[in-house]
């Protein structure tokens, strides 16, 4: 059976409601949400009646859906809906033929693009989907990506990307590395980005009023929706991650030059795989002579430490000094 673009987003809807442990969500709430999201993504559209709401539920509960095994819950003479498991999510579940074949077509047509310029990105992704939907025939595995699926928190990915799209404000327990207990915040989720094997939401911590809070997502122990308001985001988020290395922008630093000296033994590779895109270098037999203009954060202290005696900080002074203490630091330890 295909599924056309409104029932996909009516699934959708009903899986986020689903997974909601913060409400209860009887027909005319789940009907509403649908509704909701429908004329969003269209504003012509007449939304859907009771009877093709239920027909939804009774196809995501069939095997030609997802097979989701949902609670009726009683509550007074009404009946709330919810997953057995709230870990659960249709997001989450193989493809089915239907799915598959899809696909397969939309990987056919990207093919077409490939070596394309402003297309190289599609080299990369056409095996990484084939081997992640297992749609091409082997009996080995032959391609790794590199990933850790039993990273904590793993599994917000999915409601946070949802609360994203349609502009949901989030109550969020939160355990960072300094707290020794969790803590809840409200956020307004703008943003998700992949740094290092870890992934991170940025957005608004309106209980402090930070318009670019950072959460970790393995630091999360719990989120759920509100009804609260949705304040949309004001930031270039490409912009703003342009002068990073990583995820973290100091407050009150300023972009600034780095100079860096590379022995000879690592030119090729800082060549071929520039540390920062604004990267600048001038290769000599004594070595490479790189330029980035950055703003100076941990994560590339991070990095430059790990060149070790490959590389010297030349430029600026108090950057290079940080990493002089760190290294002696290290030394010490030894």
């Amino acid at each position: 059976m295909s599924i056309n673009k409104n029932a996909l987003i009516r699934y959708q809807v009903l899986d986020r409601c689903f997974r909601n442990n913060g409400r209860k969500y009887f027909w005319e709430d789940l009907l509403e949400e649908c509704n909701k999201a429908l004329a969003d993504f269209d504003s012509s559209s007449v939304g859907i009646q009771r009877r093709q709401l239920f027909d939804d539920i009774r196809f995501m509960e069939s095997e030609q859906g997802w097979s989701i095994s949902l609670k009726r819950i009683r509550d007074g003479r009404k009946v709330y809906y919810r997953y057995n498991d709230l870990s659960f999510s249709i997001n989450n579940q193989p493809l089915n033929d239907s799915e598959a074949e899809q696909i397969k077509s939309a990987l056919q047509i990207f093919s077409r693009f490939s070596g394309t310029p402003q297309f190289e990105w599609v080299n990369e992704m056409i095996p990484m989907l084939e081997s992640k939907f297992g749609l091409i025939e082997r009996k080995n595995e032959v391609i790794s990506f590199e990933s850790n699926i039993d990273l904590k928190g793993l599994h917000f990915l999915t409601p946070l990307f949802n609360s994203i799209i349609n502009e949901r404000v989030l109550k969020v327990t939160y355990k960072d590395f300094k707290s020794s207990e969790p803590y809840e915040i409200t956020f307004h989720p703008y943003f998700l980005k992949q740094y290092n094997n870890r992934w991170f939401a940025f957005g608004l911590n309106s209980d402090n009023l930070v318009p670019n809070w950072n959460l970790a997502l393995d630091r999360i122990e719990s989120l759920s929706e509100t009804s609260l308001k949705y304040k949309p985001s004001k930031t270039d988020w490409e912009e703003y991650f342009y002068d990073l290395v990583g995820v973290t922008r100091p407050e009150s630093v300023e972009l600034q030059e780095i100079v860096l000296k590379f022995t000879p033994e690592v030119s090729s590779y800082v060549i071929t795989k520039p540390i920062h895109p604004s990267q600048k270098h001038k290769n000599d037999p004594s070595g490479l002579d790189v330029r980035i203009k950055v703003i100076p954060n941990f994560e590339l202290e991070r990095l430059v430490l790990s060149f070790g005696e490959q590389v010297e900080v030349i430029f600026p002074q108090d950057f290079k000094e940080r990493i002089a203490h760190r290294l002696n630091s290290a030394i010490r330890s030894y």
